[in-house]
């Protein structure tokens, strides 16, 4: 095994519903696109959905597929140009099924930064340096 991540999966209750969101509302384009499994184009790490029910299918039904989640997991952060982009990045996530978490606000690290979640919870950033 190589210690490198090449694949980044969130695992869903509704791929489409998710799909719209990071393909729409965050830009990313698909490349692959099923009912239960979508990957996106990103340079780098690869990004991709899998429903919890294909996911336990492929793992001999393990329970932690079905049961609920508690607390945030990971954080998936994503580079604006500018302050100014973060501020546009955020009313447009936050007017198209994204959730206001925290709005842009100037880090004490020198980043602009504003939080949101995606339409299952998982709470994200956008930043600006």
């Amino acid at each position: 095994m190589k210690p490198q991540i090449t694949v980044i999966t969130l695992l869903t209750n509704d791929v489409p519903r998710m799909t719209r969101f990071y393909r729409d509302v965050l830009g990313f384009p698909t490349i692959v696109d099923s009912e239960e499994y979508v990957e996106f184009e990103n340079s780098g790490v690869r990004l991709s959905l899998c429903s919890k029910q294909l996911m336990a299918a492929n793992t001999n039904d393990h329970p932690s597929y079905s049961e609920a989640l508690k607390g945030q997991a990971l954080e998936l952060c994503f580079p604006c140009d500018s302050p100014e982009e973060v501020q546009l990045a955020y009313e447009k996530i936050i007017a198209n099924d994204g959730t206001a978490i925290k709005e842009p606000t100037l880090m004490p690290w020198g980043h602009t930064a504003a939080f949101f979640a995606d339409p299952e919870g998982n709470i994200h950033s956008i930043y600006a340096e």
